[in-house]
């Protein structure tokens, strides 16, 4: 069942998809990102706009061809484990990006885009010392991501 304000993106396979609700719907105060509700409320807004923006959205839909129902319950797995220490995600994250890779090269401007959605959807709703850890990872993710590709 869908909450009010949850908005809904098509998956690959062309069903649509719950997603986080859209920012009115989020609570006025920051929260950190501390807890797996938090975490996983994130995650689903920052696809919400990552899937919208013209230059990451056919990296994933198009050539990753993600289905966002099997997607993300691993992306919120990975990043639990990456802020809480839940020990849930056992992926081999490089290799999933080199399939990706081998199929359209994935560039600088790409990463950088990334990591510029990633840092403006954490500072949008969240706050405080994990918030603060999820940008410095995901900006080491992003450079390691691309000299790993090179």
């Amino acid at each position: 069942m869908l909450k009010s304000g949850t908005a809904k993106i098509k998956s690959a396979n062309g069903e649509r998809v719950a997603l986080a609700p859209e920012r009115d719907s989020l609570p006025s105060v920051a929260s950190d990102l501390d807890c797996g509700e938090h975490i996983d409320a994130f995650v689903d807004h920052f696809y919400q706009h990552m899937l919208a923006d013209t230059q990451l959205a056919p990296i994933f839909i198009e050539i990753a061809a993600i289905d966002l129902e099997v997607h993300l319950p691993h992306i919120k797995r990975y990043w639990r484990k990456l802020l809480l220490g839940d020990n849930n995600y056992h992926r081999h994250t490089m290799k999933i990006h080199r399939q990706v890779h081998s199929k359209r090269p994935l560039r600088a401007l790409d990463f950088e885009r990334w990591l510029s959605l990633f840092v403006a959807s954490v500072d949008l709703n969240y706050a405080g010392p994990k918030a603060d850890r999820a940008k410095r990872v995901a900006a080491i993710i992003a450079g390691n991501m691309q000299l790993g590709l090179e």
